[in-house]
């Protein structure tokens, strides 16, 4: 078997990396500060994608902004911070990015968090409380208020970041395994109310994410199952490129 690399491999690899197919797309990231944030950041803008990466905390929403920059120097990623558990809030940051922008082609719910259990009888529901919180109010909140918008979009796309567990919970992990599954629910509800137009909501289920820093660390570790965060944002590009009808309401 041949195992040489090719170069002409690498330099197509490349050059589909670079090319701006996401060219006058308003893309809404939505826990940009987060581990698989700044990737995909870059990867959208890098496409031509206008994207608002949104956080709760200003120093750090403002760090990916500046390191983005520093490779895309175009004003293509502009800060926002919100507090998405708060309804009010988060609809009136909604409409005035929906007035900056005069349009919103897709929005990435990156926002998350984890708490592990001690199973289920001695685990502490007080962990419900955080998650539904994180996971599933967040998520409410900026699919309604930005559901018009996307769904009005000629390429819409609302992505959720999910894991295995909502699919297959453990017992050490159910009150996490729970939040997921029911925001897989919410945004296979919000599928169903893209029905008929251009747009799509899609699921994407990881494991674990793996990101520069942990490969680092660990240069030899195998990492087995993990996703790292350049793939993810990667794939999540990709789904402007692909049919509508092709993932509305898929789970990948």
């Amino acid at each position: 078997m041949n195992t040489t690399p090719d170069p002409s491999a690498a330099q197509d690899l490349t050059e589909r990396q670079n090319r701006p197919d996401l060219t006058g797309l308003v893309i809404v990231v939505a826990g940009a500060a987060g581990a698989a944030g700044p990737p995909l950041v870059e990867r959208l803008a890098r496409a031509g994608a206008m994207v608002v990466a949104a956080g709760s905390n200003r120093e750090r929403i403002d760090a990916v902004v500046s390191d983005v920059a520093a490779c895309i120097p175009s004003g293509q990623v502009h800060p926002a911070v919100v507090d998405l558990t708060d309804e009010q809030a988060t609809r009136e940051w909604a409409a005035l990015v929906e007035r900056e922008h005069c349009r919103i082609d897709g929005l990435v719910h990156l926002v998350g968090g984890w708490r592990g259990g001690a199973g289920i009888v001695d685990a502490d529901l007080e962990d419900w409380n955080w998650l539904q919180d994180k996971l599933i109010r967040t998520l409410q909140h900026t699919s309604r208020a930005f559901h018009d918008a996307v769904k009005a979009s000629p390429r819409g796309r609302l992505v959720l970041i999910s894991s295995v567990q909502a699919s297959a919970p453990t017992a050490t992990n159910a009150s996490y395994a729970a939040a997921k599954a029911a925001a897989e629910a919410w945004t296979l509800a919000v599928a169903d109310s893209f029905k008929g137009s251009a747009s799509a909501a899609v699921i994407l289920q990881i494991t674990a994410l793996l990101t520069p820093a942990m490969r680092a660390a660990k240069p030899d570790a195998a990492f087995a199952g993990f996703t790292p965060v350049g793939e993810l944002a990667d794939t999540i590009h990709d789904l402007w490129l692909r049919p509508a009808a092709e993932l509305n309401g898929q789970r990948l």
